[in-house]
């Protein structure tokens, strides 16, 4: 192949290019989704089955189990799709005083699948840390781990959900956050080192809407992730620049764990979203418009690579909250990215594949080009 050819062909490549295309950075989030099964009992689920397709047809790297269904960790077996499974708050005390307790769960929701099915991850109790049980928490985590020790099993990482309203005290300027006490003593500074000892996640739900909605001074484009020429804040104190809120409650997150003295432990966002409509009338930025600018914002971001102004390697995960609306609507908001019906809410990709094949296809020039220049 000559040099003349070799160049037509890497113009042609280029001519079949988005404009817009970026190669990823290797430091961009794994971006996952929340399911959770209907609340009313008259509310049929969706198959299992079908869950697994509509997820892997939305591209998601990853899905977030708070409540896991047996038969719906099955059915993600021999995907790419990594699960996030939760124990729920009822199981702490009888985990804590018996390690047994934890090998049973793991029999019935880890051993039939694993590694058929790629889980991640096993969150022990939700934002149980601002609950009575939280003397309890530390030492069902423990167990947990040690009952995946116990069957053999040493790359599921096993953590705790956090809720930032209830850990973080102010989040702006993130320089100032703190944990709330009086549970950093106690409860926070052993978990973190729990955390660090195991190679394993701070985490944690946050979102935007929550705190643009109780502080009037926050922008709404600020919150959304729009671009203006003066939509930034700057915290004084670091002299860091920040253009969007999520960075903001992270960064607040990352300050928070290095005062406690733990600075290298990596952030998963459990939940984060915007919802599409509300029960309450007073609510009117809850729309289906909104909801979109947000999540194709956030995607954005977190394929950009980044970062964070703190955490320059971002978050590991994001799990956006959720799946689906509910049919029958217990909750005062919808926060789903689908109908109930499982049909499509929103146009948007929700990862960086599109852009890794733009990436592969440059690369793939670049080699044919040093390639023809070593021929001559």
């Amino acid at each position: 192949m000559t040099v003349a050819s070799i160049f037509v062909l890497w113009l042609q490549t280029l001519a079949f290019l988005p404009v817009n295309a970026s190669v990823p950075s290797p430091s961009s989030t794994a971006i996952g989704v929340t399911y959770n099964s209907p609340f009313s009992p008259s509310t049929p689920s969706p198959s299992a089955d079908r869950i697994a397709s509509v997820v892997s047809a939305l591209h998601f790297d990853c899905l977030r189990l708070p409540n896991p269904d047996p038969n719906l960790i099955r059915s993600f077996a021999f995907t790419n799709i990594s699960l996030f499974l939760s124990i729920p708050n009822t199981l702490l005390l009888p985990l804590a005083y018996n390690r047994s307790v934890a090998v049973q769960w793991l029999s019935g929701h880890v051993l039939p699948f694993y590694p058929r099915t790629k889980i991640s991850i096993i969150s022990v109790g939700d934002d149980a840390v601002s609950t009575e049980l939280s003397p309890y928490l530390l030492p069902a985590i423990r167990n947990v781990r040690l009952a995946l020790h116990d069957v053999g099993i040493s790359k599921i990482s096993v953590s705790t959900t956090f809720s930032f309203v209830n850990v973080i005290t102010d989040a702006f300027p993130p320089s100032a956050a703190l944990f709330q006490e009086p549970i950093v003593e106690p409860v926070i500074k052993p978990l973190l080192q729990f955390l660090e000892d195991n190679n394993s996640s701070f985490v944690v739900k946050l979102f935007p809407y929550n705190m643009y909605k109780t502080n009037s001074e926050i922008p709404l484009g600020f919150a959304l992730f729009q671009e203006y020429p003066f939509n930034f804040r700057d915290d004084l104190v670091t002299g860091v620049r920040y253009r969007n809120l999520f960075d903001i409650m992270v960064d607040s997150v990352v300050t928070s764990m290095a005062v406690a003295g733990y600075q290298n432990i990596p952030i998963i966002v459990a939940e984060t979203g915007w919802p599409s409509s509300s029960s309450d009338f007073s609510e009117v930025d809850a729309t289906p418009a909104y909801a979109e600018t947000y999540i194709k914002g956030l995607v954005a971001h977190l394929n950009s690579g980044l970062g964070t102004p703190l955490r320059k390697e971002g978050v590991a995960e994001t799990y956006i909250f959720e799946l689906a609306d509910e049919e029958v609507n217990q909750r005062t908001r919808n926060w789903g990215v689908l109908y109930a019906n499982m049909t499509k809410k929103y146009n948007v990709e929700f990862s960086g594949r599109g852009r890794s094949d733009v990436a592969a296809g440059i690369l793939l020039v670049i080699c044919l080009l040093m390639v023809a220049c070593s021929l001559f």
